[in-house]
């Protein structure tokens, strides 16, 4: 099972593994209490990605396929990923303000859809 949670929500047992999924550590927020177990920075999106999308609704659609594409230079970590959330319960944490438009969400529809 895949979730998704903002890394500020209080940690929770049901969030099984926390993976931090942001290429930046999350502002005034100390690693413990984010509690995860990995921070994935080379799973976010590039920066110049990151700084052209600014969480705009409008290039939403644009935003996820330009993702999509970074992430297909990382297929033996989502590999892994996927594994690991067919035995245990995942949750991907993110900083963003915008619960539905933010990479996490675009990683979560990937690791969930069948190859």
């Amino acid at each position: 099972m895949i979730k998704i949670k903002r890394v500020y929500e209080e940690p929770a047992l049901q969030d099984g593994v926390r993976l931090l999924v942001d290429r930046l550590w999350p502002r005034g927020l100390s690693k413990e209490r984010a509690r995860v177990e990995r921070w994935l920075k080379e799973i976010a999106p590039s920066d110049e990605l990151r700084h052209w999308f600014g969480h705009d609704p409008e290039k939403w659609q644009e935003f996820r396929l330009r993702y999509r594409e970074e992430l297909t230079a990382q297929r033996e970590l989502i590999d892994e990923l996927r594994k690991l959330a067919a035995h245990e319960t995942v949750t991907l944490v993110f900083a963003a303000h915008d619960e539905e438009h933010n990479n996490a969400v675009v990683l979560k529809e990937l690791l969930e859809k069948k190859r």
